[in-house]
């Protein structure tokens, strides 16, 4: 994948925490080019300190000590409740350090006061991240500067497409809309796949037809300046099978259950970083 964004190869960059997401970002920014290193992980699981070795050539360590000094950036992918005692034995090598946090919940006020450093940006991506598709929503306190910004970014693109809020609390939003999207998404193309099998296809044609319609239509919608409810129109002639299916919905709601569960997201999402401010 290509993106206009590029790291100087002095870039030194440390991930608190290896799982999939830290992964996925290594990946890109090996294949960006930054040598393996230039990267250093924090991991207490000795398996996934293998799996970076194994995958990326990273050679990850159980715990913080010194050579953590100098990172130009360090990235927090681990779980929230962890965070507070994970953050007690990195602050001593990396308070000069930009904070990138792709913890959900964690506000940008628990970070800089955890860290002792003003320089923290927020993420929230998504799980197509794992395959370069991803989606992220950022958000950089007022201390970040152009070039943190540029930093963060970067290392955020070698996942996929990422857009920034001008206000922390728009990434609840962020979360409800995109964060907790695939799921929304798995939940619909489950529902086609059983309505295939019943309509009597196999259940791998109803995934692949499922699959391939959400994919089709969604680069469709992606690549098209027109509305979304102008491109459903041409999909729906009135008193044909589209419009059948359509005008069920609409009788039973699912339109307004929907939309009522990204709200009920987004208030779980703001709930969840009420807990964890300090």
């Amino acid at each position: 994948m290509t993106h206009p964004f590029s790291l100087s190869p002095d870039t030194r960059i440390a991930f608190v925490g290896g799982g999939n997401m830290a992964s996925a970002v290594i990946g890109g920014l090996c294949r960006q080019g930054l040598s393996a290193g230039r990267i250093d992980v924090i991991e207490p699981f000795e398996a996934t300190r293998e799996a970076l070795r194994v995958t990326h050539g990273i050679v990850a360590h159980a715990k913080p000590d010194a050579f953590l000094c100098g990172v130009d950036l360090i990235v927090w992918a681990i779980k929230p409740q962890d965070f507070a005692q994970a953050a007690l034995s990195v602050r001593p090598y990396t308070e000069h350090a930009l904070q990138l946090s792709v913890m959900a919940g964690i506000r940008t006020q628990a970070i800089a006061c955890a860290m002792g450093s003003a320089r923290v940006v927020r993420c929230m991506p998504n799980t197509p991240a794992l395959v370069g598709q991803g989606i992220a929503g950022l958000f950089a306190v007022s201390a970040v500067t152009p070039s943190d910004r540029y930093l963060a970014e970067t290392v955020i693109a070698t996942t996929g497409t990422h857009l920034w809020v001008d206000r922390e609390d728009l990434l609840d939003a962020v979360t409800a809309l995109s964060g907790s999207g695939p799921a929304y998404v798995f939940y619909f193309l489950e529902a086609m796949q059983q309505a295939g099998t019943e309509l009597g296809l196999s259940p791998e044609q109803g995934r692949q037809l499922a699959v391939s319609t959400f994919l089709g239509s969604s680069v469709l919608a992606r690549d098209s300046l027109e509305q979304l409810g102008t491109l459903r129109e041409r999909v729906t002639s009135k008193g044909g099978t589209t419009h059948a299916a359509l005008t069920w919905l609409e009788h039973t709601g699912v339109k307004g259950s929907f939309v009522e569960a990204i709200h009920a997201a987004c208030s779980r999402a703001k709930e969840l970083g009420s807990e964890h401010i300090r």
